[in-house]
């Protein structure tokens, strides 16, 4: 009876498909129509009307127009504007390598400042140098700058909402040897969590209440060359630590920290050292997911990560939680896309921006 039950369930979810690949000849629809029935599943999105549309697609480029069309019907809906998130993830992975001390990087940091302060918000810049790994080259320190983003600066009792928004130097992990000097963007791993912020940007003037917001997007997340010998979290690290020696007037209640939350297939557990340190605070954000219908949090520990919350809890003990999908981009491949040269723009959706915008949006609201 269970196999039964289960059979009924996979051709409910997926057709016949003995019956389709007969139909259809078409293994790129075949694919696509998987692939887009399983996201839609974990959205929540895959009603009885929206499945029969999906089978009705002729072929991959009618379904690929189906899903366009579906996806903006949805962003429509949403208080965060997924296409804004897309469009500022773009306009960084365009400008290239974005590690430290980089020309990118320094392009990108007056690109987000003037964005930033479009919306009214006051930009403090934090820089300070780090040595540079690479000890044989001329210069041997790395001017690295903190954008600390100020939203209603005059309130004392704040939190942070953080990113880091440098790249890896290079995709040091892709299978391919012969990539791993090649060029790194960090759509995902760089650039997802600075997206999600400047997406929330617009809603930070309106946010009316006792508790003021600041954006802080680190720099020196990972200036690595070697694993084994160069630190990392050199910008979360140097704000802790000023945080805990030269105590400001305001203080951080609590932080929460976006990192690799682009992915298309996005599935966000609880992060075991986010729940160690900041245990009702990752029970709050997870019970907002709920209240608002998004589908992607799941409320099971899955991975150890090792990220820039750590300084914030240990050294500045700030409460504070890691938003990150680390099944890049899914637990079902073997091979991740993890600081690769395949963590490039189409592995991300505006859809998973938005949502885990909304999220954080609702949490601020929750807490004024």
């Amino acid at each position: 009876m269970k196999r039964v039950l289960l059979l009924l369930l996979f051709i409910s979810l997926f057709g016949c498909l003995g019956s389709l690949e007969t139909a259809s000849g078409d293994q790129a629809l075949l694919t696509l129509r998987q692939q887009t029935i399983m996201q839609y599943t974990r959205q929540g999105r895959l009603d009885s009307d929206t499945r029969e549309k999906i089978f009705a697609a002729a072929d991959a480029t009618a379904l690929q127009a189906l899903i366009s069309k579906l996806d903006d019907a949805h962003l429509n809906t949403l208080p965060v504007d997924g296409r804004v998130c897309m469009a500022k993830l773009k306009e960084m992975v365009a400008i290239g390598r974005r590690f430290s001390g980089s020309p990118g990087m320094d392009e990108q940091r007056k690109m987000l400042v003037k964005y930033f302060e479009g919306f009214g918000a006051t930009v403090v810049e934090q820089s300070f140098n780090a040595r540079n790994p690479l000890t044989k080259q001329p210069v041997e320190s790395v001017k690295m700058t903190n954008l600390i983003v100020q939203w209603h600066p005059e309130k004392q009792a704040r939190v942070l909402i953080c990113a880091h928004y440098d790249t890896r130097p290079f995709p040091d992990n892709d299978p391919i040897v012969a990539n791993r000097k090649g060029l790194f963007v960090g759509a995902n791993d760089g650039a997802s969590g600075v997206a999600v912020l400047c997406g929330l940007a617009p809603h930070m003037g309106k946010l009316e209440g006792k508790v003021g917001v600041d954006f802080v997007l680190f720099d020196g997340e990972e200036l690595v060359y070697d694993n084994d010998r160069d630190p990392f979290f050199l910008g979360s690290t140097h704000f802790a630590r000023e945080y805990a020696a030269l105590p400001p007037t305001y203080r951080y209640s609590a932080g929460i920290l976006l990192d690799m939350v682009g992915d298309a297939n996005l599935q966000i557990y609880q992060e075991i050292n986010s729940r160690r340190f900041a245990p009702q605070l990752i029970q709050q954000f997870w019970a907002t997911a709920r209240r608002i219908g998004v589908k992607e949090f799941y409320a099971q520990t899955r991975h150890e990560v090792r990220d820039d919350h750590l300084p914030l809890n240990e050294i500045a003990k700030i409460p504070t939680i890691d938003i990150i999908d680390f099944d890049y981009p899914s637990s079902r491949h073997r091979e991740t896309y993890w600081h690769t040269t395949e963590d490039t723009v189409d592995k991300c959706s505006a859809v998973s921006l938005a949502h885990v915008g909304c999220v954080t949006l609702a949490w601020l609201q929750s807490i004024q």
